[in-house]
């Protein structure tokens, strides 16, 4: 199944930056894994925002759910999620 996922991250101005930076890192590690296992298949910055659209390709929505509960920056998004499906006006038939 096909998720577009919006993620806004809003990190606690009062946060100290050491804690943000390995937050940050942690986060980078776990969308790698999640990307090469085709999982999380694109990834885009939103210019100007500390925000992404991403595609994800699941076997569930709870399996969504539980991959974006992982992530460690996740206590700090805001996340808005819609699932996809193949139109039927597209050329590709496997829409990748």
């Amino acid at each position: 199944m096909l998720f577009h996922v919006r993620m806004d991250v809003s990190l606690p101005l009062d946060m100290p930056a050491d804690v943000a930076a390995k937050l940050k890192a942690n986060e980078k590690a776990r969308f790698q894994e999640l990307q090469q296992s085709g999982e999380w298949r694109h990834i885009w910055r939103i210019v100007g925002q500390y925000s992404n659209v991403s595609i994800f390709d699941v076997d569930s929505p709870a399996q969504l759910h539980d991959y974006l509960m992982s992530l460690p920056l996740f206590p700090y998004m805001r996340i808005d999620v819609m699932p996809l499906c193949r139109h039927p006006s597209s050329l590709h038939d496997d829409d990748r």
